[in-house]
């Protein structure tokens, strides 16, 4: 097995993540200066094009939650989650709004909120992913 270390820097709405093995996110951090650089300018491209075309993939929306279940429940209702999604992308939304729970809790909150109706699942080639069951849906 693996170990993944993870270094996330924050700037505003937009969050970057270096993740890998530990030397590697090491030698990375070493060239942060330079990398800053090409980060902060890329992050200026984004600002300069509409919302409707800056890629998404690593923006998380900001949520909170008393629970795991109202976290995800807040995630999937967002725009981000009009996009089904997998456990492990619900999971790294969840860690960049420093939310922490296991893969087997998330897994088990994820069965409840199907079996209560809040969420749909389905099977895909990604593996199963979950959305929010819209009012005007039920």
């Amino acid at each position: 097995m693996r170990e993944t270390f993870s270094f996330r820097v924050r700037f505003g709405n937009f969050e970057v993540e270096i993740s890998g093995n530990r030397d590697e996110v090491f030698k990375t951090v070493e060239m942060l200066p330079s990398l800053m650089a090409n980060v902060s300018k890329a992050f200026e491209v984004a600002k300069t094009k509409p919302t409707s075309t800056v890629e998404t993939a690593f923006v998380y929306p900001v949520v909170s939650g008393s629970n795991c279940s109202e976290a995800v429940l807040k995630l999937l209702e967002s725009d981000w989650g009009n996009e089904p999604r997998t456990l492990p992308e619900l999971t790294d939304a969840l860690k960049a709004n420093a939310l922490h729970y296991p893969s087997t809790t998330l897994s088990g909150v994820l069965t409840w909120l199907t079996k209560k109706g809040k969420i749909k699942r389905w099977k895909t080639d990604k593996g199963y992913v979950y959305a929010y069951v819209r009012k005007e849906e039920t």
